[in-house]
């Protein structure tokens, strides 16, 4: 026989196990680096895709929304404290001298039994003499306060509002992911990013403002304001989902 048709070992007449087998291993091969997406929704997230994991997101920012709205409250509460001592200055300035009396009150008596009765300094301190009461409202208002500790509460729990928040908006479109296989940009999505994004902006500003930078309080206050305008659109335009939550997913 000529060269071309040498074959001792018998290679050219491979059985049909043979070509089976060939044909498996390239099936297998395509199937494993096929893109990953097309398989999102495969596999098998246990409670994390039924009706129990899905229900852990809008339970959290339910929460978080009127959490928010407490820590705002918080916030006022200290920026109250901390500016009632420069109320209270201004308020002093305007009283007038008392001569070493301890109060309007006893300047008013010391005038007025004196042997010769200033009367323009009599009127004085009797038109004063609403001034020195606002002075010890607002100083009692200041006293509990700060007996009540507005601005440790006020850190504490918008540490724990970035914290919670930002993980449970994270946890939202995973769980859609899980389920579906894919996101759903619309405003629900894009409220919830932005609302991440001014906490980080709000907590940004906390080194400055202890430092005494108004600057930085006023954009702090105000992504702290944005934040919960976004909380109301967050919670009008999730409650549909919501519905629909309900209806497609089963307990656990």
């Amino acid at each position: 026989s000529s060269i071309e048709t040498f074959d001792p070992l018998n290679l050219s007449e491979e059985n049909s196990s043979t070509h089976n087998n060939r044909a498996a291993v390239i099936a297998a091969a395509a199937a494993f680096m096929a893109p990953l997406s097309a398989n999102a929704a495969g596999p098998d997230w246990g409670i994390f895709e039924g009706r129990t994991g899905s229900l852990l997101h809008p339970v959290a920012m339910f929460t978080m929304a009127a959490f928010s709205v407490s820590t705002g409250l918080l916030g006022f509460q200290w920026r109250r404290q901390r500016t009632l001592g420069d109320e209270i200055s201004s308020l002093k300035k305007t009283l007038p001298d008392l001569a070493g009396a301890s109060s309007i009150a006893d300047a008013l008596q010391n005038a007025q039994s004196a042997e010769t009765v200033d009367s323009a300094y009599v009127a004085k301190l009797k038109a004063a003499m609403p001034i020195e009461s606002q002075i010890s409202e607002l100083q009692k208002e200041r006293k509990d306060l700060a007996s009540a500790g507005p601005r440790d509460k006020h850190f504490s729990q918008g540490a724990l509002l970035a914290f919670i928040g930002t993980a449970f908006a994270i946890e939202g479109p995973l769980n859609t992911y899980a389920r579906a296989g894919k996101l759903f940009p619309g405003p629900h999505l894009y409220a919830g990013a932005g609302l991440v994004v001014l906490w980080a902006l709000a907590a940004s500003m906390v080194p400055a403002m202890q430092k005494g930078n108004d600057a930085a309080r006023t954009v702090h206050i105000g992504a702290n304001l944005a934040g919960i305008g976004l909380f109301g659109w967050q919670v009008t335009s999730g409650i549909p989902i919501l519905l629909k939550v309900v209806e497609f997913t089963k307990w656990p």
